[in-house]
C-alpha cells in the first residue's frame, strides 16, 4: 500500500496532505525517513508521524459532535484552549469532516476514515451544509442579495436555500444552505451583505443533524446517516 494512502486510511490526514508530511520529512518507516512513492505493509511496518506511531484502525468510527462555541477544531492548541478532541472518545486516527471556527457551534462529523473525510469536504461532492445565524441589519435586503449571489474571493457564491424569521426589533434568524465550506464562509457572506452575526450554528451536514443532542455531547452516526453520506462517495460503513 502506498504510504500516503495508508496515512489517509488511518485517519491521520488527507492523501494530499500526507504527501506534504512525507516531503517535509515528518514520516518515518521502520526508523528511516520516508520518501514519496514509498510503500508499506500495514501489518508489519512501523510508521511514525512526528514521532507518534500510526496504525490502521480495525473498524471505522463515525460520530457527530455538537460542538460548543469557544472550542477549537484542531487536535492541539498552542494557546491551551479546549479542543473538539477533549469532548470525544480517544480513538486512534479520529479526524473531523469540515472545520467549524472557534465561535461557531453545532454539527461536527468526525471519523477515522481520512479518505472519506477528504472526499466529503471536496467541492466536487457538493455536500450540503445548513446554518442558522442570529443576525442584525437589513435582513430582507440582505436575503435578496444572498439569493442573487455574493462575490467572495474573486468568485460568486450562490446559496442553495435561504430565508429569515424576525426574532425582535433588530434581530433576525437567518437560515442558509450551501454546498461548499470555504473558510468562515457564512460569516463573510453576512458581512458582505451588511449583516452582523451574533451567533452561528451549523445545524446539518449532509444528512446529519443535531436532533436533541446537547451541546458538548456526541453520538454515533445512524445507519441512515451513513447511507446518506455514502451517496457522496468514499464512506466506509
Amino acid at each position: 500500500m502506498r504510504l500516503q494512502r495508508f496515512l489517509a486510511r488511518a485517519g491521520v490526514t488527507s492523501r494530499r496532505q500526507a504527501e506534504t508530511l512525507i516531503t517535509n520529512g515528518q514520516v518515518t518507516v521502520n526508523g528511516t525517513v520516508a520518501t514519496l512513492g514509498s510503500s508499506v505493509d500495514p501489518l508489519r511496518d512501523v510508521v511514525l508521524v512526528d514521532g507518534q506511531r500510526v496504525k490502521m484502525a480495525d473498524t471505522v468510527t463515525w460520530l457527530v459532535l455538537n460542538k460548543p462555541a469557544g472550542v477549537v477544531t484542531t487536535r492541539t492548541d498552542p494557546q491551551g484552549r479546549d479542543t473538539v478532541f477533549d469532548l470525544v472518545p480517544n480513538v486512534a486516527g479520529l479526524t473531523y469532516v469540515g472545520r467549524l471556527d472557534y465561535m461557531t457551534d453545532g454539527v461536527l462529523v468526525m471519523t477515522t476514515d481520512g479518505r472519506a473525510a477528504h472526499l466529503l469536504t471536496h467541492p466536487s461532492r457538493e455536500v450540503s451544509r445548513t446554518y442558522e445565524a442570529v443576525v442584525q441589519g437589513a435582513a430582507m435586503q440582505a436575503l435578496d442579495q444572498l439569493q442573487k449571489g455574493v462575490e467572495l474571493d474573486d468568485s460568486t457564491v450562490y446559496v442553495d436555500a435561504a430565508h429569515v424569521d424576525k426574532l425582535g426589533r433588530s434581530k433576525w434568524l437567518l437560515s442558509l444552505t450551501l454546498h461548499e465550506g470555504r473558510n468562515r464562509e457564512v460569516r463573510r457572506l453576512c458581512e458582505a451583505v451588511g449583516l452582523s452575526v451574533d451567533k452561528l450554528t451549523r445545524v446539518k451536514f449532509g444528512p446529519v443533524g443535531l436532533g436533541d443532542l446537547p451541546s458538548g455531547q456526541w453520538r454515533p452516526l445512524t445507519p441512515v446517516e451513513l447511507r446518506g453520506l455514502a451517496i457522496r462517495g468514499g464512506v466506509s460503513q
